[in-house]
């Protein structure tokens, strides 16, 4: 009540010294009103890691825990040191092929060992990587390629054969499967590649979201902000070393960055399943049972209203995002034991902009997204850009270290 008193006191005053200015002109906001949600509550910042790039969170993880299991997909896994010894074979010969700090590479190819190997190599190689899903119409995969003419198209079989050969004409392109020895013994270790002049300031990679027009726009996101992601969100998840996490996502959508990056960066398990697994909920929900998943990252819309899962899983973390959560899927997830967390943030902004984690007594019937993320600053603003009173609707703008370019 004081403060709408303030408000009221603040449009009269405005009024008595200037009857002919508009309304909306008028700021209602108190200086402390003013502090609070300019300054106190965008006061996120924290020390992390701001002078690495993402692949060398992994090279420092698979130096620390070489014989850790790193990845799993149908049946067989990879140990840390064996993902960097392929990425590294793959990435020097990107590097022959001429591929310098800022290079488009794409990447088309079926969940597998191969799709995390390609993506890590290109970003050793200094370049940076668009996710092209074999799945998308050749219309689609061409208007990509078209808009952002990569330096070299990274594409297996059932890549090669989504783009078609009028596609590939054109590009160089690399078969890891047939090109490069990937899964052969060597005598001694490949290096990791050493390149000169790569900072967190250089592209990571390029996503291509539908935009309001429909037509595919590139979302060009540096390493500084993925790096942030994982530092701040293995931490708030809780991930660790002893962590199982599914990648459910296509490689496609930027919910896949924090599905590899944030295992694969603090030593955790990734899990890749295969298609045919990933796209029924139910085959989902018995995959985990059978491989003890302890974080995974879906959609909303994915879980439906949350009933009827299979079995209960101990000790899953949930993390929602993508589109808005309904307070009924809420409430069945949290009644059932899981731990759930709601993550908001379009791609533009690295994944997340906000975070919330629910209690486990919450009986609410909104689903709150939460407070700004670590390096992330949140501002309501009115059509004028200037910052709204507590209460009144706004619109929501994001500024931090996670803003694409």
């Amino acid at each position: 009540m004081e403060r709408h008193v303030g408000y009221l006191c603040s449009m009269l005053q405005a009024m008595s010294a200037d009857v002919d200015q508009a309304a909306m002109s008028v700021d209602m906001l108190s200086q402390s009103e003013r502090n609070l949600v300019l300054r106190e509550w965008n006061s996120t910042q924290q020390e992390y890691p701001d002078h690495l790039c993402i692949h060398h969170l992994f090279e420092q993880q698979a130096e620390c825990t070489p014989d850790a299991t790193a990845l799993v997909f149908n049946g067989q896994s990879l140990t840390y040191s064996e993902l960097n010894e392929r990425a590294n074979r793959l990435a020097h010969h990107l590097i022959e092929l001429g591929v310098q700090p800022d290079n488009l590479v794409a990447i088309c190819v079926e969940r597998s060992f191969t799709m995390i190997v390609g993506m890590l190599a290109v970003l050793k190689a200094g370049g940076a990587y668009i996710p092209l899903d074999p799945a998308y119409s050749s219309g689609r995969l061409r208007d990509i390629l078209a808009d952002a003419a990569p330096f070299i198209i990274i594409a297996d079989k059932p890549g090669g054969r989504a783009l078609g050969e009028r596609c590939l004409s054109s590009l160089t392109v690399v078969n890891p499967d047939s090109e490069i020895a990937l899964d052969e013994p060597m005598s001694r270790p490949t290096p990791n590649p050493q390149i000169h002049g790569i900072t967190p300031n250089n592209l990571a990679y390029v996503i291509f979201t539908s935009g309001s027009t429909g037509k595919p726009k590139g979302v060009m996101v540096e390493h500084r902000g993925v790096v942030n992601l994982a530092q701040t969100h293995t931490k708030f998840c809780g991930i660790n070393q002893e962590s199982r996490v599914l990648s459910w996502a296509s490689l496609s959508f930027d919910a896949s960055v924090w599905d590899i990056v944030l295992p694969l960066s603090c030593g955790a398990s990734l899990y890749l399943p295969v298609n045919s697994i990933r796209q029924d909920r139910d085959k989902v929900w018995g995959y985990m049972a059978d491989h003890s998943i302890t974080h995974a990252s879906f959609t909303p819309s994915f879980l439906q209203d949350g009933r009827n899962l299979p079995t209960n899983i101990a000790s899953l973390t949930l993390v929602l995002g993508g589109e808005p959560m309904s307070p009924t899927l809420l409430q069945n997830l949290i009644t059932q034991g899981y731990a759930v967390i709601n993550d908001f943030g379009p791609t533009e902004v690295t994944v997340s902009a906000t975070t919330w984690r629910c209690p486990i007594d919450y009986k609410g019937d909104i689903v709150p997204i939460g407070r700004p993320v670590i390096h992330s600053r949140i501002y309501l603003l009115d059509k004028n850009s200037k910052p709204v009173p507590l209460g009144a609707i706004g619109e929501m703008y994001v500024g931090g270290v996670g803003v694409a370019r």
